[in-house]
Formats: structure tokens, sequence, C-alpha cells
């Protein structure tokens, strides 16, 4: 980090998926090639040290490590050194919200699990210790167990064992602490045995004796007071290198404790033989249960519903020292130079966790004159916020913007042909035989994941509200069903992701009091048969934090607030986009994250207000189009949308696929697999991830293997039909089946040779449509950010698909044939983009056009990040086909200029959309002063000259587009 007054800005950013498979060691490889491609900042996934094995780095397990999968310490140093001589930053993925607790590796988990309340953890992870379920009175559900616990037991699966003076369970890989004072049990069991065996005054025996004395004395887990923990602490370490000395020094004590641990692991086929095991494992800090469980008796906040991804508690001063220290000692390095947050809204209070970062920035980074708190946002941070329709991100958060999904969907709504949305509805209605309606969808898989996936979380909220429901007696007749069925209503109907009441906050603000009352008065509705009362209650206690009455009853309201606001976010997330997303397949390339499938295009001048508006509040927010998250690529998106450019077409063609495939199909109890719904999903992945080049059988292979994998995870996230909780097996047999047939080209398959002509039509238009995104992403306001490989056609599909190898070698051989065929001589450039263009589908074109936008935008910092951004009038038969705009900084000009809907333009014609045949008529109005300004295309070097048309200055766009598909237009004169 600099010392200057700003944070330091990117230029652009480029995402890279750090895993044992791509090291710190190959990051620095890459970097030349990166720098070469104008790039100015590496944009890391999170690389702390983390569950072993992870191929994303999200299941954090210790935030004061790098991960040592990942390189040493100096391997990262050689990193940043290298990042540093290209003068290029880096932004970190944080992860705030949650760790990882899965394989049971977690030095702050493993010591709960051995010490319960006691443990300096405890108030780390948002655990609830007294829940609705007394048994779990002071212990965690452990829903590890593949099965019910008894039957676990039974079979010998959970074994208990010695080890370096103290005790373990092993279930399978997982190995469990066990706490010290339980140690009794096996310590004390046959202990007269051994007396007989040894003599009463035999000194092993003697030591033996006074190690259980000290386990008596021991304080207990569910001890709070910070100096009988201490205690417990340093006696247990003390007792634990005393018997370890014991065991190691007297034959006898070892032979003893093993022999006992044997008894204790009980005999196959006689159950009272487990009895021991049994209560050794109950008096433990954890409840050990079947995995099926945690839905509904869960006692931790999870990072969604993933019992492996644990809820830390954020808003304790203390874990935020902690978990922030190596983060912190980066950026002061300046190895780190901006952070991206993770899932925001997980958090208990963003807004205060966001200025907390920039109060240390203030602090650490600021030179001493700068510290008054002018500079409020010193460092640069963006934050994973997924914003509802109509919702922007709150002004007042210390932060420059979102990673970019609300970018993702309003570009990709561009090239959606709005005009046939209802010819696509109807082609979806006929065959699906139904009509699916967005809005009940959304709200019915919302409340299946309450009942379902989080029905623990919502039993607590429920519990929480009742609590309060009591001490009012205008409220106390209100039942503990009606309650929690009022919060489960209310939250399906949230128009947003979360609201944003806080502690301290008198007033609640508007935004969200429109969306509480938006969500009750919509609950209240579909549900005329319950009392409107509950559900006044409810918003009332939500938009009332500060009330007259006991601190206790304020800090249980806010509390309740809190929690509610916690869980609001991660049913939406689960409901809408890994349930909802998954079944509404009207037009699959609008199910992205943050989307709004049932708003069926952006029309440009939607498009160009919503920039203008980027422009003025958030000029620095990424501007993303694929992301480790992306339910499919860019460029998948890409090609599907062509399909709204065609209902008939498509409509015609599958319905025909369908008929060649009915022979495929499987009936269980009178229902088609697949269903027509999951037909119709298959149908459009096909058409986006098809690849360009022909594959041999191997690669044909890896391919269907792909899209085999790809639909297995479409239908258990939809849960229609299967699930990951609850598989059918000879639902996915008959589903895998299918895409086997339907997908053999080992003998003749009309289906495939009808479909591909129609697949390789809708690629090459689709091919377009990439293009201009990559431009309008490029030169448009906020910071162009590329996923790993992307600079190529990338036909990726939802994880782990997108985490697929890259390889970066083809890419920088590529990008250095570009830069020498652009050194050509200046005749040679328009052969040079004829070849291109002849050879698109290897990908190059999209390189050219991307290392051409970057190393501009590079070269003119303060044109893009300050720059006016004016919108271009465009004129003519085929101006619905065209975006452009300009951004002006003084004498600087850049215009871009974008074709869209380019199926309709070219009319079922193979071939680029370039050329006056093409474009007939059709001019754009140019930011120029005078007749004649001379325009530079900085893609083909051809220049260009205003004319006067219609009293303004303006170029054709035939003229514009006459070599290359899209254009960046430098203003010369």
């Amino acid at each position: 980090m600099t010392s200057s007054h700003q944070p330091r800005f990117p230029i652009s950013t480029y995402r890279l998926q750090f895993s044992p498979a791509f090291t710190f060691v190959d990051a620095k490889e890459i970097l030349p090639y990166l720098h070469a491609l104008g790039i100015s900042d590496c944009y890391a996934s999170p690389y702390f040290k983390a569950t072993p094995g992870s191929s994303h780095g999200y299941d954090v397990v210790d935030p004061t490590q790098l991960n040592p999968e990942l390189g040493t310490e100096k391997e990262y140093q050689e990193f940043v050194l290298e990042l540093q001589r290209h003068g290029m930053g880096q932004i970190l993925d944080v992860v705030p919200n949650h760790m990882g607790i899965g394989k049971l590796v977690n030095p702050w988990w493993l010591d709960i699990l051995e010490n319960g309340p006691s443990s300096p953890y405890a108030t780390f992870f948002d655990i609830d210790w007294s829940p609705i379920k007394r048994e779990l009175e002071d212990k965690v559900l452990l829903p590890i167990l593949g099965d019910l616990y008894g039957k676990v037991l039974e079979n010998q699966e959970i074994t208990l064992r010695y080890h370096d003076g103290g005790f373990e369970l092993r279930y399978y890989d997982h190995t469990l602490p066990v706490g010290p004072k339980p140690w009794l049990k096996v310590l004390t069991y046959r202990l007269r045995e051994l007396e007989e065996q040894l003599g009463s005054t035999h000194p092993a025996l003697h030591e033996l004796q006074s190690i259980i004395t000290a386990l008596r004395h021991l304080p207990s887990r569910q001890e709070r007071d910070p100096q009988l923990v201490g205690e417990r602490r340093r006696e247990k370490e003390i007792i634990r290198q005393r018997l370890a000395a014991l065991a190691n020094e007297s034959p006898a004590i070892h032979r003893f404790i093993e022999e006992n641990v044997g008894v204790f692991n009980g005999t196959k086929g006689d159950p009272r033989s487990f009895d021991l095991l049994h209560e050794l494992i109950d008096d433990q800090a954890y409840r050990l249960a079947y995995w099926r469980v945690a839905s509904e008796e869960i006692n931790y906040r999870r990072f969604f519903d993933i019992n492996e991804l644990a809820a830390i508690r954020m808003e304790d001063p203390r874990v935020f020292a902690t978990f922030h220290e190596l983060i912190f000692r980066l950026l002061k390095e300046g190895a780190v130079t901006g952070l991206r947050i993770d899932h925001v809204d997980g958090l208990n209070d963003p807004v205060t966790y966001l200025g907390q970062l920039q109060a240390w920035a203030r602090k650490e980074l600021l030179p001493l004159a700068d510290r008054s708190g002018s500079n409020t946002r010193p460092l640069f941070v963006v934050v994973e916020k997924i914003l509802g329709k109509d919702e922007t991100l709150p002004e007042g958060w210390p932060v420059f913007g979102t990673t970019g999904y609300d970018f993702i969907n309003l570009l990709n709504g561009l090239f959606v042909n709005r005009d046939h949305e209802r010819a696509m509805e109807e082609a979806y209605q006929r065959f699906v035989h139904r009509r699916i309606s967005l809005e009940d969808l959304l709200y019915e898989c919302k409340k299946l994941i309450m009942r379902v996936s989080m029905a623990s979380e919502s039993n607590a909220l429920g519990h929480q509200l009742n609590r309060l429901s009591e001490r009012n007696r205008w409220s106390r007749d209100f039942t503990l069903y009606s309650l929690t069925y009022a919060i489960r209503e209310i939250i399906a109907c949230f128009p947003v992701y979360r609201t944003y009441v806080t502690e301290g906050t008198d007033v609640v603000m508007e935004r969200d009091r429109a969306y509480i009352r938006r969500a009750v008065a919509k609950a209240k509705r579909k549900n005329p048969a319950l009392s409107g009362l509950v559900f006044d209650f409810v918003r009332d206690l939500l938009l009332n934090p500060i009330q007259e009455e006991k601190q206790e009853d304020r800090e249980d309201r806010l509390r309740f607030i809190m929690k509610f606001q916690q869980f609001t976010s991660p049913v939406t997330a689960k409901g809408v986009e890994d349930t909802a997303f998954y079944i509404y397949n009207r037009l699959v390339s609008l199910n992205e994250v943050g989307g709004e499938p049932d708003i069926f295009g952006v029309p440009p001048a939607t498009f160009h207000d919503r920039l203008r508006e980027r422009q003025a509040r958030w000029p620095h927010s990424l501007s993303a189009t694929s992301t480790h998250d992306t339910k499919r690529s860019e460029d998948v998106r890409a090609r599907i949308n062509v399909l709204s450019e065609m209902p008939k077409a498509w409509r015609a063609q599958v319905l025909r696929w369908s008929k060649l495939n009915k022979k495929y199909t499987t009936k269980l109890e009178e229902r088609p697999a697949p269903d027509p719904n999951e037909e119709y999903l298959f149908y459009q992945t096909l058409i986006g991830a098809w690849p360009f080049d022909a594959m041999d059988d191997t690669q044909y292979g890896t391919f269907c293997e792909r899209i085999q994998r790809y639909m297995t995870k479409a239908l258990k996230e939809a849960k229609v039909n299967t699930s990951w909780v609850n598989p059918d097996q000879n639902y996915d047999d008959a589903v895998h089946l299918f895409i086997k047939h339907v997908l053999d080209r080992n003998e003749p398959n009309v289906f495939l040779d009808e479909f591909l002509p129609f697949q390789q039509m809708i690629a090459e238009y689709g091919m377009y449509n990439s293009l201009s995104q990559v431009l309008l992403k490029a030169l448009a306001p906020g910071i162009p950010d590329f996923y790993q490989g992307t600079e190529l056609w990338d036909f990726s599909l939802v994880d782990p698909d997108n985490r697929r190898p890259v390889d970066f070698a083809a890419r920088a051989g590529l990008l250095a044939d570009l830069q020498q065929a652009c050194e050509r001589p200046e005749g040679d450039r328009v052969r040079f983009i004829q070849e291109l263009l002849d050879s698109r589908k290897d990908g190059r074109i999209k390189l050219y056009l991307t290392v051409s936008a970057l190393r501009y935008r590079r070269a003119h910092p303060a044109l893009f990040q300050a720059g006016e951004y004016v919108p271009l009038e465009v004129q003519g038969s085929k101006r619905e086909h065209l975006c452009s705009f300009a951004r002006i900084l003084g004498e600087e000009t850049v215009v871009a200029v974008a074709p869209r809907l380019v199926g309709g333009l070219l009319a079922d014609k193979l071939g680029a959309p370039i050329g006056p045949e093409v474009w007939g008529d059709t001019w754009i109005s140019v930011p120029s002063w005078r007749p004649g300004s001379r325009y530079r295309n900085l893609l083909t070097e051809e220049s260009l000259a205003s004319e006067t048309i219609n009293d303004r200055q303006g170029l054709q766009a035939g003229q514009i587009l006459s070599g290359f598909p899209v254009a960046i237009l430098e203003r010369m004169t």
C-alpha cells in the first residue's frame, strides 16, 4: 500500500483461482503474460490455510497462516516481488463470514470440541450454547455421521484411541478430541484389578491415581470465569504430559490403558458392550449425529446450509483482530493493495465491519497529517453484494462498489431481444406443458429452504420471537407456531437479500422500511386465514428497533432483528440462485447470480442510464462478465441469448429434438426421466457449452462427462425429482442414461445431425455477442474484471466446471504471436484482421480485442476513472442493433461501438456483422464540434472522418465496422 492519500485504484483485474494445482510459483510465472495483456491488478482467491485439498480456498481453517499447499512464505514473497516489478497490485478475496471445519483440522474448532464453552474460541463461532433442544445445552451438534448414531456406534465405525497422553475418537478420516475429564471413565475402569496386579504401593499406580485426582479437580468445561478457564487449560496440558510420561515409562500402565480402550470399543453383535463408549461420547462437548438431522437441530450458524462451514462472530472485537492479523500485515507491507469482501450480507453488521477496515487503514496506511478522518476510504474495498430489483448499494457504505454481479446482468440483458418475450414464454410453456410463475416459484423455493435445509435457523428465530411476544400483554397470545409461520412467510416474500438495521440506529432507513412493509403486506395477502395481527407484530418489531422499554428488552429485540437480517440472505441465496434458477428454464442465460429472469432484456436507453449512474456514484466498482460463482461463463450466456432472437426456429427445433429423443426417456412412477423442464435445460446447455473445435474420442468423452456432471448438479439443486439430501438413484441413473444415448456418436445419431448445424449457427452469432461484451466491459465505467482463461473462448458451466486448469502457456504464446503481427507494416494490418476473422473460432480475435482495449485503458487511466460517460445517438434502420457511447475527459475522447442482437441483424445469414451491406443507412452521432473530425480505429488502424448528418457530426456504421465486428475509435482532431 502506498502512502498517498488515495487508495490504489485498479485499472483492470484478473481473477486467479489458487489451489494445490495452481500455486504461488505458478502465479508468479504468469505475471509477465498478465502484464502484457494489459492487466493492472491480480485478483486472488482466498489463500490462507484451508481444509486440505481445497480447490477454492473459501474453507479457511487458519487465517493467520498462508496455505502451505499453495507454497512457502518465500514463494509467496517472490510472487509479490514479481507483481511489484511489473507495477501491479493485488486484490485479496477475504472471507470474514465463516471458516472451514471439515475434516476437523481447524484448531479453533477443535479446541471448542475439546473444551466446550470454556474454550477461548467458544465465542468466536456463532454457536447457540442454550438451544431449543435441551440435550444440546453447552454442546455443539456435530452432524458428520453417515447413518443413525446407534447403528454407526454398534458397527464399530466410531472407535476410541489413546494417543500421546490423551484420548481421541476416530470416525473414518475424522479425529475428534476427547475432553480431559471424561478420561476418568477410561482411567478408572478396572482400576482395582490394576491395583491387585501391581500392588497398592507401586510408584506407577500412585502416579496414575494422582493423575486421576488431578482430573477430578479440573474445572469443568462449563466454566466461563477467565481464571478458572486459564487454570483448566494449564492443568490439562500438565496432566496430558504426565500421563504420556507414565505410559511411556510403565509397560503395565500402557497395557492397562490399551486394554481398557479395547473394552470401550465393544464387540460387534453385542449391543451392551458399547454402553461404555456411548457414555464416554455422551460426555463430550459435542453430540455426534447423522448428517441428515443438521437442518433441524444444528446449533451453530453455517454458511448457507453447508455443515462444514461454520459462521464466525466478526462483530466480536477479538475475532476481528485475530482474523485480520495476517491480512493487515500484508496490507502494511504492500503485498496486498485492496480487498474483496466475500458474502458481506452474512455479517451481523456489514457497515460497522467495513468501517473498521477503513478505520484501521486510516491509522496504519495514511501519513500522520491525513489521519483526521477526512479521508474516509483510504483502502480499496469492494463487496460481494447481490442487489435486488431496483436496489442500489447504500451510498454510506465505506467501499468503492461491488464485485460486479449487477454489471453482469445489466450487460447480459443488452443481448436479449425484449420484443420476443411472449414468443419465448409460449415456446417454454408448450414444451413443459405448464406455465411456471417465477414469482410463485421464488416464494415456494424460499419456503422449501426454510422448511428443509434451514429449519433449525427458522425455528430458533421463532423461539426468539416467542420470548419477545410473551413480554407484552398485547402479543402474549400469539402462539409459537403462528410466530414461526409468520417469520417464514415474511422472509419468503422478502424483495431483497437483507436490510441493515444496526445497533444504535434510531431510525430505520426508508429503503429498508419499504422492503419490510412490502414483504409483510405480501405475506398477509398470501395468508388470509392467518390473523394479520401476527404479521403486524413482526413488522412493528422490525421497524422500531429502539422503543421505550427495559434495557434487556431492547437488547433482545435488537438481537432478534440482527439474526432475522442475517437469515434472510442465505434463504434468498439458496432459495433463488440455488433452487429456483435451476427450475425456471425459460431462457437460462438470465438465471445468473443476482439476476432477474423475469426482466427479459435491457434496452440501450436503460443500459446507458445505469452506466451514467454508475459513473456518478460507483466509478470504481468491478465490471465482471464471468466469475468463480457464475452459473455459466460469459460466452455460454452470449450464445443462449441468441435464442431470444429466433423463438420460432428455437421452438421448432427443440420440439423436433424431443421427439427424436423420446425413446431414451424412462417412465418412473408415471413421470418421465428427465422431465420436460429438465430436458429443456439440457438442450440450452448443449447450445451454450458445445466447443468450437472438432473433438476426437477422448475430448468428446471429456465433454460428455462435463455435461453429465452439470446436469447431475442442476437436477439436485432444483430439488424437484432428486436432491443432494434425498437422492433418487433410479431417477439419477435414468437421466444419466438419457444423456448418454442422446450424445452417443458411435452409431448414426439423427439428433446430432440435426442439432449441430443449428448450434453452429447460434455459436456464430454468440461469438459477436461475446466480442461486444468484452468491448463494453473494457470501456464502460467501472473496473473491467477478467476471470482466469476467459480472454479466449470459454464455455465453462457452474463450479466446479469453471475451476478446470487454464493453459496459460498457450495463451502467452498466442499473445506473443499477436504482438508480432501487430508490428507488421501498416499494409499488413488488413490481412492480419482478416486472418483473425477467418480463424475466429480459435479465440485469438477475443484475445486481440482484450489486449487492445486493456492496453489503451492502462495508457489513459484518468480518461476511464474520471471521464464523462456520454451515450451516443444511433439512427437508421439498424439502430436497435448498435450500442455506442463515448468517454470524454478534456481533449481526450474514445468511442465504443458494439453490435447487439446480431442474429436478427444478419437474418439467418452466417458471417460477421461488418460492411455497408449489413448496416445500410445506420449512423452514429459522435462527439465532434466541427466537420471532418478525425477518428482512428484502434483495432484496424483505419482513419475515419466525421460528416454532417442531420445537422450533427456522425459516422456511418458500415464505415466504422467495415473490417472488424466492434470498434474502438480514438478522436485525433
